[in-house]
């Protein structure tokens, strides 16, 4: 891996903790998929999680960057579900930009705040 990312990975990660009243929305990025989760770090549990996998029918013709802001949308449709309006976005040392600013944009326009 990259040194950069696995410093900046190692510098977010120290200060990120997800509790029960406000847990960690992290992201996972790889070549061909997006993964999405909202981590109770206190537990040690996921409590939603959904990728670019489980959306195939629904993202079909769109981009990566228009795919991850409909995952977004969604994680924050079920987070709601869950009760869970507040959360701690972890980009996992990824730059805040393409499609970890989707994710991020796409659940604060589905409800979710951070």
């Amino acid at each position: 891996m990259d040194n950069k990312f696995l410093k900046r990975k190692k510098r977010v990660k120290v200060n990120i903790f997800g509790t029960k009243g406000r847990p960690r929305l992290s992201v996972y990025r790889s070549n061909k998929g997006l993964y999405v989760q909202i981590i109770d770090d206190a537990l040690g549990k996921t409590v939603v999680a959904l990728s670019i996998k489980k959306l195939e029918k629904e993202i079909k013709g769109k981009t990566k960057v228009d795919a991850a802001y409909l995952l977004g949308e969604k994680i924050a449709e079920m987070a709601k579900k869950k009760k869970i309006t507040k959360v701690i976005f972890d980009k996992s040392g990824y730059k805040y930009h393409g499609r970890v600013k989707a994710v991020a944009e796409g659940a604060r326009k589905g409800g979710l705040i951070f």
